[in-house]
């Protein structure tokens, strides 16, 4: 605990450091010293690294080369240090953009011409919206924000979001930063963010796009527990298995950099099997190599110093730079590598080499953002300023993206919607009802004007009253409950606010329980013995929370997820309760009972394991009970499915018939040698039938599952999910792109992506679909080989047959003795064969 304190008080200490040294926007110092940009004429646009006519990696070089070994080394701090005999002003990499302009970090200050910007939900609340297109919006928005700002000196131009961890243990305090649990749902997320944020001008070629702003993917890799029981993000060592750091740790960070073209990557703090992430240089290379990379590793801030001062990884300071540097990071969060780099090298721990490779990585972003190209640099957005933040279009945005978000988790009888020319007085119970602080969730910045639950309420019913209940969202006693005892008993309706908020969850906090805090359990119960009519009970927080009671208790009528809503959540929650809007938000996240918490949270396995009671994690392979279900999300309208199209069979094609056979039944084949995958892509058609009297905004989740057992495989799997806005009593087609090599695939217990083969199950809800895949060489469906291919052949047999004596001379099939045949061998119904 002592080292822990120590540790904690280390990095507060460099926290106040960078705030208090580094000016508030991205270009520090004294404006008579530095230019506001480089490359400004007449003195400083000569140089090559100025020429907007030369490629960006020449022009990199070119500002490399004229530099010395200190003036690089002072660039290798997010706070990157002054050149001013080249005209180079300070440049701060770090700004935070989650769900909006946040004020965490030097690069960002609310003072100044601006003094708020629009926040918008937090993203977990923004995923259960399920819509592409409203995450890219959003990120565009924010865009605009932020450029509005750094044109008047108060954010930057690189912003470390967005946090696409998977959300694998429901304690996590920051898992309402994350787009959910499911590796799909995040990776997709990923890549709307990262295109609206960097402007969409990237397209992936060899010297990088221009770039309205860099996002950054965050924390590579395996990164999800802050503090719980003795353990710390700085300290633990996430031991993970190739199976799960394939198919469930790395797609979102995949997809980021080669869909979404992401210029920054984030090493976490964490070790991921006894190596420090950003000491990772298996990592970090398979992101260049194998995904196409073009951009700056950072370090989360001080992760570099924690290698050896909490880790004890490396026995000297410069072993550390020395590791991170040739691992590939190119920049620390912190002082630690302008300190400690000059001894690493004079030590001959690290060379000039290493620096001038990560300068490189860092330039070529600044320049591919425009900063160097002189009087042109503000040509493209030079015209925004802050009359283009807080915008009606902005707010209207975030208010969409709340409506959409909403997850209606129960409503008996059809309790809701109400109808607001019915209801004369209605009681909001909870501290949340009042207190907009708790709707940001954390990266949060100054919300431009927000609205609560109580001022959302009295638009439709003014005789609207308030009291807290809990004096605070822990609610540790039971002063106030007597103050809503009596407006509840006084009000037609009564709204209870409860759940979660920073107090219980954030960044460097985990929860120990999923149950209500404190007493807000017993507020709830009381309320509901001495309502008129059954209580609406109301959640905020980004964490699943065991409401089973609640879920079972006829005296609560509804139950709404509200998640953390930004600075509208309290008009779009008074639009869903009085029927203004019909709720389609889907659960991003499974919300598991109080017993899952006796599994540890350091136990990062996801596959369920019998044999030592390990349940699984996330809807994918957990095994348990469960309140709700990933997905999961009522309305206030029925609605039905039919499938208009699916293939009835897929033939795949693969290069290499020994890589096919390798795995033993059932039959599978390794996705990297299939060599029609692009070809095999088909869509599905659905018919989506709005059963009711109401025009929903519907979430469409088509999800998959193998036909037979196959171990390791995921229980089901979301392949493909799009919204469509349905009139009642009408129907309308969605179209989902379906891609079997990797919406079919998952990986083996060494990590290569296998696609079995057979028949496969699409689900929409209770709908079910069959269909069959199989390549060209094998028949899946028990043809005869005539039929398929003549000429000489030789079958190849898996393992499990050396069980059959090699004297055993018999041809044909005994079931009554287990003898599976030679030459025609089948097992599970499955022929295997190979010419």
């Amino acid at each position: 605990m002592v080292e822990y304190l120590v540790s904690m008080m280390r990095r507060r200490s460099l926290l106040l450091f960078l705030l208090v040294s580094s000016a508030p926007f991205c270009f520090a110092g004294d404006a008579d010293l530095y230019p506001k940009l480089p490359c400004e004429a007449p003195v400083y646009n000569s140089f090559a690294f100025c020429d907007t006519s030369l490629p960006i990696a020449n022009r990199a070089r070119a500002l490399v080369s004229l530099l010395t070994l200190q003036e690089k080394i002072q660039q290798l701090s997010n706070t990157a240090a002054a050149v001013p005999r080249l005209g180079l002003p300070a440049f701060e990499w770090w700004s935070e953009s989650l769900h909006g302009i946040a004020s965490n970090g030097p690069g960002v200050a609310f003072y100044g011409s601006v003094r708020a910007a629009t926040e918008f939900p937090q993203v977990i609340l923004s995923a259960a919206a399920y819509n592409r297109t409203l995450w890219g919006a959003m990120a565009r928005a924010i865009a605009v924000e932020a450029r509005a700002m750094y044109n008047v000196g108060q954010a930057g131009l690189t912003y470390w979001a967005p946090n696409i961890n998977i959300f694998r243990d429901p304690r996590w305090g920051r898992g309402q930063e994350t787009p959910g649990e499911d590796p799909l749902l995040a990776a997709e997320f990923a890549v709307e963010y990262v295109k609206g944020l960097q402007g969409e001008y990237d397209t992936g070629d060899a010297d990088g796009s221009s770039l309205m702003l860099s996002a950054c993917c965050k924390h590579y890799t395996a990164y999800d527990l802050d503090r719980w029981d003795n353990y710390t993000r700085y300290i633990f060592n996430a031991q993970v298995n190739e199976q799960d750091m394939e198919d469930t740790y790395q797609p979102p960070f995949e997809s980021c950099v080669k869909e979404g073209h992401a210029s920054c990557l984030m090493c976490a703090y964490n070790q991921v099997n006894g190596v420090p992430a950003c000491a990772r240089a298996d990592l970090l290379d398979k992101a260049r190599k194998e995904w196409g990379f073009k951009g700056y590793v950072t370090s989360d801030c001080d992760a570099v110093g924690i290698i050896y001062e909490d880790q004890k990884y490396t026995s000297s300071p410069e072993d550390s730079i020395a590791d991170v540097l040739k691992a590939g990071m190119d920049i620390n969060c912190g002082t630690y590598l302008p300190r400690h780099t000059e001894s690493a090298i004079r030590s001959g721990k690290a060379q000039e080499e290493d620096i001038d490779r990560a300068l490189l990585n860092l330039f070529s972003v600044q320049l591919r953002l425009g900063i160097f190209d002189g009087k042109g640099a503000k040509k493209q957005y030079g015209h925004l300023g802050p009359d283009n933040l807080c915008t009606k279009e902005h707010r209207d945005l975030a208010l969409e993206a709340v409506r959409q978000g909403i997850v209606l988790l129960k409503n008996a009888k059809d309790f809701l919607p109400l109808r607001k020319h019915e209801v004369n007085s209605v009681a909001i119970i909870g501290p949340g009802g009042t207190d907009t602080t708790v709707y940001g969730g954390d990266y949060t910045g100054i919300p431009c004007n927000p609205t609560s639950i109580l001022e959302g309420i009295r638009s439709y019913v003014p005789r609207a009253t308030f009291a807290a209940g809990c004096i605070d969202v822990p609610c540790q006693t039971m002063d106030g409950f007597d103050e809503a005892f009596a407006i509840a008993k006084d009000a037609e309706i009564v709204v209870v606010v409860a759940g979660l908020n920073l107090t219980e969850e954030t960044e460097d906090l985990d929860r120990y329980s999923l149950l209500l805090p404190g007493k807000q359990m017993e507020l709830i119960r009381a309320i509901g013995n001495i309502s008129k009519k059954p209580l609406i009970l109301v959640l905020t927080g980004g964490g699943p929370i065991d409401v089973s009671f609640a879920k079972e208790d006829p005296l609560v009528s509804s139950i709404l997820w509200l998640g953390y809503p930004g600075e509208v959540g309290g008009q779009a929650l008074a639009e869903v309760l009085f029927g203004d809007v019909n709720p389609g938000g889907r659960l991003p996240v499974m919300w598991y009972p109080e017993s899952f918490t006796r599994i540890p949270m350091t136990d990062m396995n996801m596959r369920a394991d019998p044999s030592r009671d390990y349940p699984g994690r996330t809807y994918r392979f957990y095994t348990g009970k469960q309140v709700y279900d990933f997905g999961y999300g009522l309305s206030y309208s029925k609605y039905s499915y039919k499938f208009l199209y699916v293939p009835e069979k897929i033939t795949v094609s693969q290069s290499s018939a020994k890589d096919h056979i390798k795995s033993k039944p059932p039959h599978i084949v390794a996705t990297k040698v299939v060599s029609t995958c692009e070809d095999v892509k088909f869509h599905v058609k659905i018919s989506v039938f709005n059963n009711g009297h109401m025009e929903g905004s519907h979430t469409v989740l088509l999800f998959y599952r193998p036909k037979t057992s196959i171990r390791g495989a995921p229980r089901k799997q979301l392949i493909g999910f799009e919204r469509a806005r349905i009139r009642a009593n009408e129907a309308a087609e969605v179209d989902i792109l379906v891609d079997p090599c990797k919406h079919f695939s998952f990986a083996d217990v060494q990590g290569q992506r296998i696609l079995p083969l057979g028949t496969h199950v699409l689900m929409l809800e209770d709908l079910e679909r069959e269909l069959v895949i199989e390549t060209e060489e094998f028949s899946v469906q028990n043809k005869k080989i005539e039929d398929k291919l003549g000429g000489y052949l030789v079958t190849w047999y898996p393992d499990s047959l050396t069980d059959v004596p090699m004297n055993d001379m018999s041809m044909r099939v005994d079931p009554s003795r287990g003898h599976p045949s030679h030459t025609f061998y089948t097992e599970n119904g499955i022929l295997i064969w190979m010419c």
